[in-house]
């Protein structure tokens, strides 16, 4: 795809989006006096970077038509997976290296059972799904790691120029990832996958190779949400990341992502985001009830597919 089409094809949907998420703001404050305020958003936003690293990731996967229902649970064996380590080893170097590789391993295993089997990524990753999830049940007994240091704890809270660690990694991989999508083979690569595997086959697109590329990255991608995770919280237990794939799938069809691949960028994905967590906000500071919050999210998936589905019809029609 092309920068200027590229550019084209993002312009309506984001427009939309931005427009949505003032309104939103605006009847927030509304609600909520302050709701807009800077240090309100700062400190709220500051629980959400994990989620935004795994939705980086999965924008890649969805773009070629799949999906990875396993990266909370990938989370929380990577971080179980550090506790572990440190408490083997006493270092902190070989743990936070051991946590991104179990996060990585986990990754290709399922991109080594989606490409090798042909199975379709929702039955493979839901099962993996549970598998690691219980993985990282059974290491840990149920108890949690803790006590890493201060200075370990400091890596997610640290700011330079203004941003925490955990916000220019964000950054970084948002700005990396776009490029690669948008002005390189590998992201043509990714799009034509998800419009026409069969196409994409017959015209020497690597299939088998990219699918096992993209969910070791999103294994990795979770290894790393881990580590920070583990680092904000100095804690690392079985249950980290735990209801995570429901907000970060969410953030990419609501970015304008099709679930049936070819389409998506992370311009989208980042707006997505924003909606995603100014809900959440507003749930949790106006009514005051943390169990509306997945029913907020939902909503937004349903919504968002149903305007999808209108959308692909008037489009057939016209």
């Amino acid at each position: 795809m092309s920068g200027s089409r590229w550019l084209r094809s993002i312009a309506g949907h984001e427009t939309v989006l931005l427009v949505v998420i003032g309104i939103l703001l605006v009847i927030a404050e509304k609600l909520v006096p302050g709701f807009t305020s800077l240090s309100t958003q700062a400190y709220f936003a500051r629980q959400a970077w994990e989620v935004a690293i795994l939705a980086v990731m999965m924008t890649a996967i969805i773009i070629t038509g799949g999906i990875d229902l396993s990266v909370g649970s990938t989370m929380g064996l990577a971080a179980v997976t550090f506790g572990m380590v440190q408490q083997a080893t006493g270092s902190l170097l070989i743990a936070s290296i051991a946590c991104l590789l179990a996060g990585t391993v986990c990754g290709l295993l399922n991109g080594c059972l989606i490409a090798g089997a042909r199975v379709h990524p929702l039955i493979i990753t839901l099962a993996t799904f549970a598998a690691y999830r219980g993985v990282a049940e059974g290491l840990s007994q149920g108890r949690p790691f803790s006590g890493f240091g201060s200075a370990f704890t400091q890596v997610a809270r640290a700011t330079y120029l203004g941003m925490t660690i955990p916000a220019w990694t964000f950054l970084i991989l948002v700005l990396g990832a776009s490029v690669i999508l948008a002005a390189t083979r590998w992201g043509r690569y990714l799009y034509a996958l998800g419009l026409n595997e069969r196409a994409a086959r017959f015209s020497g697109t690597p299939v088998a190779r990219l699918k096992c590329a993209i969910y070791t990255l999103s294994g990795l991608g979770a290894g790393l949400a881990g580590l920070l995770y583990v680092a904000r919280f100095d804690s690392a237990q079985a249950d980290v990341g735990k209801g995570f794939e429901l907000d970060v799938i969410t953030a990419v069809v609501v970015g304008g992502a099709s679930i049936y691949g070819g389409r998506g960028n992370l311009v989208g994905t980042t707006l997505g985001l924003v909606l995603i967590h100014e809900t959440r906000l507003l749930v949790t500071r106006y009514w005051r009830m943390e169990e509306l919050k997945p029913i907020a999210v939902g909503s937004l998936l349903i919504i968002s597919l149903l305007i999808y589905q209108i959308s692909a019809r008037w489009t057939q029609r016209s």
